[in-house]
């Protein structure tokens, strides 16, 4: 896109002091309706965080071939699990859209064809958390999706252009996991805090460094550091959300780790907040 064009985007948002950008460990879909030291994390976060204009989702959990934008003026509340008790089915999140904010989001975007969807909705990886930040569902949010047929450094690279938003009062989210192995998880163990098979705390460790140290293209070559991060990301779909964070940040950003801990063996629940 040319300067000039740039400089029109989300003409309709006021300009903002520099948003933060967050990654958040979601974990268990129970997360929304239970309490514990990771919800408290999520709230005690909302009270240091500006009142956002608007919210741009990136989930683990709409991860489509090319790359969509939810632009419904009101979407649905997916509940895309199964097996848990009827209570959590019964959470709505009736937050509104935007989609001024998702056709501008894909004309940032370009020349990556971004294409607006009317069906899609929130899913758990949205809401769950945002509903935390966020109780009365009165700050829109769109969501976009995370092409599977891309590698890591595509995304990192494409989270870039989405940078004027932070200038417009959009608080931009990657929602997923950094260590994130559904098959190896110990259920007896998995509300136990700090409870982790060694490999997940070696990728821990080594996650955690390279964030705090700013080592990002380890982050981003994750696939070749080694067995405990092969391991811990056997999958990228929960990882990926946080290589958008990522690209996001300036030099001048800081960066902190919050609800950081491992849990159930194969899991993280490690978030990250940015500026």
């Amino acid at each position: 896109m040319k300067l000039k064009d740039l400089e029109n985007i989300s003409d309709h948002f006021s300009a903002t002091p520099k948003m933060p950008v967050l990654f958040l460990g979601h974990g268990s879909p129970m997360n929304a309706i239970e309490e514990n030291e990771f919800v408290r994390g999520f709230r005690n976060l909302s009270r240091d965080l500006p009142t956002p204009n608007a919210i741009l989702c990136v989930s683990a959990h709409w991860f489509t071939k090319g790359t969509f934008v939810t632009a419904m003026e009101m979407p649905r509340t997916i509940h895309d699990f199964y097996g848990f008790p009827e209570e959590l089915f019964a959470v709505e999140y009736p937050a509104p859209g935007s989609p001024g904010l998702a056709r501008e989001t894909a004309q940032l975007l370009a020349p990556v064809t971004v294409e607006e969807n009317h069906n899609w909705g929130l899913d758990h990886g949205a809401w769950s958390v945002i509903k935390h930040l966020y109780p009365q569902a009165d700050i829109p949010v769109i969501q976009l999706s995370i092409d599977y047929t891309k590698p890591p450094q595509y995304h990192f690279d494409l989270a870039k252009r989405l940078y004027k938003l932070r200038e417009k009062g959009i608080l931009i989210i990657g929602s997923g996991n950094i260590i994130h192995n559904l098959r190896m998880v110990d259920f007896r163990n998995i509300n136990t805090i700090g409870y982790g098979y060694d490999w997940a705390h070696e990728a821990h460790e080594k996650t955690n460094n390279w964030l705090l140290d700013g080592n990002f293209q380890h982050l981003i070559d994750y696939e070749k550091q080694g067995a405990a991060l092969q391991a811990a990301v056997p999958s990228p779909d929960h990882y990926l959300p946080l290589i958008y964070t990522l690209g996001l940040k300036e030099k001048s950003d800081d960066l902190s780790l919050f609800n950081d801990e491992v849990i159930g063996g194969s899991l993280s629940m490690t978030s990250v907040r940015i500026g």
